[in-house]
């Protein structure tokens, strides 16, 4: 006999991201995919470790679907931050492979912020939450960073890398924090943020 779930939400994922994707139905609950296009440039004066909730919150406001009040719609946003003597620099999605490439050189041989925001709403609430990950990279050698952006087309990625894979097997060599924070979804968090909502009324 298989065990029921935890929780009795249904969830939607506003998301077009396989990886999130994955992550989210290994929560044992059902997931339904959706779509929600929002202009992603993040407001003037916003500091940027604040612009990953940001857009996740202004993607759960822009979804225009009804929610039952056992649904759950869920949205997220993932940003890059790499900090030096000049303040924190913003790595969001390459515009092309050549762009891919610089943004990995940076990284190589460095240690970066991953902040990945996400926001749950409900028929009656919405709340957000961003978590923090620190990734260290060895140093890349240009062949490396070559090869891996065309055998592996991260234009989709922010920071131009997904962790889960060949990069992230030959590259990372510390991660402090949760690893699904890098692959885009923060699933403990996730877990918890659900477990506090308030059961619908049969």
């Amino acid at each position: 006999m298989i065990a029921p779930p935890l929780f009795p939400w249904r969830l939607i994922l506003a998301s077009a991201s396989p990886r999130r994707r994955q992550l989210l139905q290994g929560l044992d609950l059902p997931v339904e995919i959706t779509s929600v296009d929002v202009d992603e440039t993040p407001p003037q004066g916003l500091p940027d470790d604040q612009v990953a909730e940001h857009l996740a919150r202004k993607k759960a406001e822009a979804w225009t679907g009804t929610l039952a009040t056992d649904q759950v719609l869920v949205t997220a946003d993932t940003t890059v931050l790499l900090d030096d003597a000049k303040g924190a620099h913003l790595l969001n999605k390459p515009v092309d492979a050549a762009d891919a490439r610089r943004m990995l050189a940076l990284l190589a041989g460095r240690t970066h912020r991953v902040i990945t925001g996400v926001c749950l709403r409900t028929s009656a609430a919405m709340h957000s939450f961003a978590d923090i990950a620190h990734v260290t990279f060895r140093p890349l050698t240009p062949e490396e960073i070559a090869y891996y952006v065309e055998r592996h087309h991260p234009l989709d990625k922010a920071g131009s890398y997904g962790v889960q894979e060949w990069i992230g097997y030959t590259a990372v060599t510390r991660l402090e924090g949760s690893f699904y924070t890098v692959m885009g979804l923060p699933m403990h968090r996730v877990y918890e943020a659900l477990r506090e909502l308030p059961v619908p009324a049969n």
